[in-house]
């Protein structure tokens, strides 16, 4: 019996060291992804993509694997969260603004700080807020369309109004924290790509099952749906079946396949 009490417990410390490593990956997974409306004047475009970050510091890892390889950065909600110093906030969004223009969407763990100084970080450093707004990227005489809604959990617009501001011609792109937000959005075919986040693939997965489905890249009807794992926790620094990860995404004119 104490043979095997020794064993169980070496076992169960094994599990938790290689949990703990699982959530403190620096993995930057490298996603091509082509669909036949982006505009071919445009060539291709980078995004780099990091999701529910909370009280992690983002890693020089991570900076050295996407330095001078992206166009714009995208922050898909929960940059932080209760408890987490506002210094480590600024620092974060300082490293990100350094590797190119950074932008984000509010996820439901970002509204437990004060939101006037994550605002005063934004202003300070240079962040673009997608608060249920849209921003043009112009290349080459085409337009990329990045649509940024709130959280979930706070008031959308009306998204039937909100969605007919958009320009027709432009390569639409949805930012939303929570995957489950496109499903109220009207006429979601005319989104090419959707980001989000929210669910970290279940954090833990015991025998593959968890309380979300593992993040990846699907399609909802005409519409391309990324999900992120994301890069950081929430409740306790552990993870199983469901890595840490961040986004290096290409996109560019072609066919899903």
């Amino acid at each position: 019996m104490e043979l095997f009490m020794i064993v169980f417990v070496l076992l169960a410390l094994m599990l938790l060291i290689y949990m703990y490593r699982e959530a403190f990956t620096d993995e930057v997974k490298m996603e091509t992804l082509q669909f036949p409306n982006f505009p071919k004047e445009i060539g291709e475009f980078h995004i780099f993509f990091i999701s529910d970050i909370h009280r992690r510091e983002i890693s020089d890892r991570i900076l050295e694997q996407i330095k001078g390889k992206t166009d714009i950065v995208i922050i898909g909600g929960d940059l932080t969260e209760k408890g987490v110093p506002i210094s480590r906030v600024t620092e974060n969004l300082k490293k990100l603004k350094r590797i190119a223009p950074v932008f984000f969407v509010w996820g439901n763990n970002d509204y437990e700080i004060d939101q006037g100084h994550l605002r005063e970080a934004f202003h300070s450093i240079g962040v673009n807020e997608l608060l249920n707004a849209v921003y043009y990227i112009n290349r080459n005489g085409k337009k990329i369309a990045l649509i940024g809604l709130d959280d979930f959990s706070q008031e959308l617009p009306a998204l039937d109004l909100f969605m007919d501001q958009v320009e027709e011609s432009s390569f639409k792109i949805l930012i939303c924290h929570n995957p489950d937000t496109m499903h109220m959005v009207p006429n979601i075919q005319n989104i090419a790509f959707v980001l989000s986040g929210h669910t970290h693939g279940g954090q833990i997965r015991i025998f593959g099952i968890g309380p979300y489905s593992k993040g990846g890249i699907r399609k909802v009807k005409e519409t391309t749906l990324l999900i992120s794992n994301g890069y950081g926790t929430t409740l306790v620094p552990l993870r199983l079946g469901a890595k840490a990860e961040t986004h290096l995404i290409s996109i560019k004119s072609g066919y899903f396949v």
